[in-house]
């Protein structure tokens, strides 16, 4: 299967590897100074551009990145989730960050389900992370909702060296284990 052929599907969701098209909402969650806060700060749009071509390159290069979620009904662009790895990270990330007029409805849960799955099944992935902003309760909240636990504090590579993040995490078999819990909104399972 081709990149431009990998497709996830959720219930409300389509998971996929970044096009073009998803630029300008991907701009915007950048340049929003509460969204990206906890993401290294709002940029330009021009930064907002290099920053957008991590992903596809990732894909490129690695064989896997964030996918691009996008709203089923609407086929409107939401946010990214999935495996990220850049060179000295702490380990194997599932990370996360979505449009604001995405927020409070459950998407994110439902997105970062999707790619867990997948990331476990595709890259053999033994276990995965989530690198937090301790003041970044709303991603808590969804770690928790995944099922993983605070780890403590690792320190990032440059350029991010001076973030302060937390690591969130779990392994296969606390994922498996925890397959059965519904994790609504529709027990949004989609690779077992």
């Amino acid at each position: 299967m081709s990149l431009a052929e990998l497709r996830l599907e959720t219930p409300r969701l389509i998971l996929r590897v970044p096009r073009i098209e998803d630029f300008d909402r991907f701009a915007e969650l950048q340049g929003d100074a509460d969204a990206a806060r906890h993401i290294g700060g709002a940029v330009s749009r021009t930064e907002a551009w290099r920053r957008f071509l991590w992903q596809p390159g990732a894909w490129q290069v690695q064989g896997f990145g964030m996918f691009a979620v996008i709203e089923r009904d609407s086929g409107r662009w939401l946010g990214q989730t999935g495996p990220w790895r850049p060179e000295g990270w702490p380990g194997n990330e599932i990370g996360y960050a979505f449009h604001p007029d995405a927020w409070g409805r459950g998407y994110a849960l439902e997105a970062a389900t999707a790619a867990i799955d997948w990331s476990l099944q595709a890259l053999g992935w033994d276990e995965f992370i989530h690198c937090i902003a301790p003041g970044n309760t709303a991603s808590q909240k969804l770690a928790t909702r995944l099922g993983s636990t605070l780890r403590g504090p690792a320190a990032l590579p440059p350029p991010h060296a001076h973030m302060t993040v937390d690591v969130w995490g779990q392994t296969r078999a606390q994922w498996l284990r925890n397959s059965a819990r519904d994790m609504s909104p529709g027990n949004p399972r989609s690779i077992t």
